[in-house]
């Protein structure tokens, strides 16, 4: 664990202090700390005990090691979007990461078989491009066609499926275990913090008129609206909240493959309190100043 120690052993009492005195100075420390999460997460999907997993993962497991891996990418993705400045681009990651966070944290509660009903519903689209290159269509006489639909052949070659195993997911309308992700969601997390959350993130119709008066347009002082071309910046309320919804499926990973010891456990608490702590001090300092696009 010589990488947790090493990404860890900089945030001293002194330099914490000295960051969370000042808007600026919480800046400073979050860039850094949301980096250095990033990092650890990338640090923990790379971990495995030996005993348990010699080489690899199975499919029981692999599914939701792949859900860890994007969160792990996508945190680090939208660091580097926080750093220039940019909220636009980072609201348009987080709805990937609560999907990734959630649906892996469910697979965990319901065992293996959600985890199979889940790799199965994967394959909704690509039983259609099956379908549709035996309905004669020409687009699988070109190369780009034969190259899908060899890819999607060898990926149901590869996990022993055939077009007949998927019964179970046309009867539930492709949705896992019959549950749209609304319900997934109430079920790991307080129903309560979907609207504020992912909610306004997905809405009914994606690239709502909403998100184009958040984003895209300012209004003018007769009612009408111009071209907003300039990303808005972005703060602490962007990172904080999204970080609450990554920490516990990887605890449960890493509890679930045997690779859970007390430096781990003390890392992760670690993460949640100065998550917590930065959201806290950004609240107690901020006095609206990033909230001029409108003016």
């Amino acid at each position: 664990m010589k990488d947790l120690v090493e990404i860890t052993t900089k945030y001293q009492p002194a330099y914490i202090e000295r960051c969370l005195s000042s808007m600026a100075g919480l800046h400073e420390f979050s860039v850094t700390f949301y980096q250095d999460v990033g990092e650890l997460y990338g640090t923990l999907t790379r971990l495995r005990n030996v005993e348990r997993n010699p080489t690899g993962f199975s499919t029981d497991d692999a599914p939701i090691l792949g859900l860890l891996v994007r969160i792990s990418k996508l945190v680090k993705e939208v660091v580097k979007y926080y750093k220039i400045d940019n909220a636009e681009i980072i609201s348009a990651l987080e709805r990937p990461m609560i999907e990734a966070s959630i649906v892996a944290t469910y697979l965990m509660f319901n065992g293996p078989d959600a985890v199979t009903d889940y790799r199965k519903c994967s394959y909704k689209d690509r039983l259609r491009i099956l379908r549709d290159s035996e309905s004669g269509s020409r687009f699988f006489e070109t190369k780009a066609g034969k190259r899908l639909l060899a890819a999607v052949r060898e990926k149901m070659r590869l996990e022993g499926l055939t077009k007949d195993d998927f019964a179970t997911q046309k009867k539930n309308g492709w949705k896992l275990q019959g549950k749209n992700f609304r319900t997934i969601f109430s079920e790991i997390e307080h129903d309560d913090l979907y609207a504020v959350t992912y909610g306004v993130m997905s809405e009914s119709i994606h690239g709502s008129w909403n998100e184009s008066m958040d984003w895209g347009l300012v209004r003018n002082n007769d009612g009408t609206f111009s071209a907003f071309t300039d990303y808005h910046p972005a703060d602490i309320r962007f990172m904080a909240p999204i970080l609450n919804f990554t920490t516990r499926p990887f605890r449960m990973w890493l509890e679930r493959i045997d690779a859970y010891d007390e430096n781990i456990r003390g890392t992760m608490d670690w993460i949640e309190r100065v998550n917590t702590r930065l959201f806290c001090t950004f609240d107690s300092l901020y006095a609206g100043e990033y909230d001029s696009k409108r003016e």
